[in-house]
């Protein structure tokens, strides 16, 4: 009970605290001395953030549905221009990291898995993620969304395949250097993990189906729903912290953890 509850909490969190949720589930067993857990388990923490974060934004994935076929595709009267283009944005900035996760599939992930290139990752992903809050001009609303922009963002997504590096931390440290506020930062960031986090389970899941299930279906049922109920808290707690204070702690906590890391190696 002891590990379901700790994984489903470091990925409910991690996966929205620009900490990085793979780099933490690939080290607490290994500083535990737990057995590597099984795809499907990966896969059930993946669904259950996902079904957060959908059930957090699900108004404005309705928006973004509705009027992205209604103003490109001409289907129904929607004619909402901001919501077509911010849906559109987010299918353009999931392209770059689609194409780097099946090139790296095909290579091997495990080419970045280990504990060194993890906690390099953390240190880098910190500082720079401290930069770019503090020094970058950062007054645009998401109205400020271009194809182009989001093209960026999703260069930086494509970095968070390193374990370490954090799917998050690399958003919200692309979207800040281009000049958004943390709050409109922070909600990109998360509308564009939905795509991002649903190929992801996708891929698990079919990877584990040809090995077969063997975790017990209870088991299962808790990894998800408390990973949905850790997402849900960690979203809401990113949307309101940074409407006042900056992203320094994750930056300090990240460069932190990496050093230890580094020193235990």
């Amino acid at each position: 009970m002891f590990e379901i509850f700790s994984l489903s909490l470091i990925q409910g969190l991690t996966e929205f605290l620009p900490v990085s949720s793979s780099g933490h589930l690939i080290l607490l067993p290994t500083l535990l001395g737990w057995q590597d857990h099984s795809l499907e388990i990966d896969g059930i923490l993946h669904f259950g953030t996902l079904c957060s974060v959908c059930c957090y934004f699900y108004k404005d994935i309705f928006q973004m549905i509705r009027h992205f076929f209604g103003y490109y595709l001409k289907l129904g009267r929607s004619r909402d221009p901001f919501h077509a283009r911010l849906a559109f944005t987010i299918i353009i900035a999931t392209f770059p990291v689609v194409i780097a996760g099946f090139l790296l599939k095909r290579i091997g992930i495990e080419v970045v898995r280990s504990p060194s290139i993890n906690a390099v990752m953390l240190i880098l992903g910190g500082i720079f993620l401290y930069a770019a809050d503090r020094f970058a001009q950062k007054n645009q609303t998401l109205q400020g969304m271009t194809f182009g922009k989001a093209l960026i963002i999703g260069l930086f997504q494509v970095i968070s395949l390193i374990p370490g590096s954090s799917r998050s931390g690399m958003c919200l440290t692309g979207a800040r250097l281009l000049g958004f506020d943390r709050v409109s930062a922070t909600r990109y960031a998360f509308l564009l993990a939905i795509p991002a986090i649903l190929g992801a389970s996708l891929l698990i899941f079919m990877d584990a189906s040809k090995e077969g299930i063997q975790t017990p279906l209870l088991d299962l049922s808790l990894y998800f729903s408390l990973s949905f109920l850790f997402g849900l808290a960690a979203i809401h707690f990113m949307i309101t912290f940074l409407q006042r204070h900056s992203l320094l702690i994750f930056a300090l906590y990240r460069i932190f953890l990496g050093g230890i890391i580094l020193w235990l190696l």
